[in-house]
């Protein structure tokens, strides 16, 4: 639940796997004269749900690719109108928590502990997958730590002999210009 003042847009950002659904529920207090709309979009700015003067209702997306969606509420208060703030409340769930498994048990006939077997199955799962993402994306950012780490390394290594080139010049240069002026044997 947030407050959504007049004339302003506040977004919720989250990171969501490839092929996963998205469903919410949204209610907004409602205040005469003062409209919100919502708009669901991945980074591209591809609209995936959208709904303009709501009050209260339920949306639902699937997600292509792993990416970063952001839900957002517009308030729109008209200019001759002073707006006041107003209430949100939003509650999404996604993956496995979108599955209805009242409706799975009673169309395979499943006895109540059976369906809960069935949901710990699935969250269980889901867990699996979220680790093996982990792992995957931890090593990638290894990986890119260890090349940084290198390149600097090169990098600090090259500057150095540089440096130690350019002072050694420097030196004989200095070295031959002092004994041209007969300052130094």
């Amino acid at each position: 639940m947030f407050h959504l003042t007049p004339n302003t847009q506040k977004c919720l950002k989250e990171d969501i796997q490839a092929n996963q659904l998205v469903m919410g529920e949204y209610e907004v207090s409602d205040v005469p004269g003062q409209v919100i709309d919502y708009i669901a979009r991945d980074t591209k700015g591809h609209i995936l749900s959208q709904k303009e003067h709501i009050t209260k209702g339920k949306f639902s997306f699937m997600s292509e690719v792993y990416d970063t969606y952001e839900i957002c509420f517009i308030s729109k208060v008209p200019p001759q109108q002073r707006g006041i703030s107003q209430e949100v409340s939003l509650v999404t769930k996604k993956g496995v928590e979108t599955k209805s498994y009242e409706g799975i048990g009673e169309a395979s006939k499943l006895k109540p502990l059976e369906v809960d077997l069935k949901r710990l199955e699935d969250l269980s799962d889901s867990i699996v997958r979220d680790f093996a993402l982990m792992r995957k994306r931890e090593e990638e950012m290894r990986d890119t730590n260890e090349k940084t780490n290198s390149r600097v390394l090169f990098f600090s290594i090259f500057s150095m002999c540089c440096l130690l080139g350019l002072a050694t010049w420097q030196v004989l240069y200095l070295r031959r210009y002092f004994k041209a002026k007969k300052l130094i044997e």
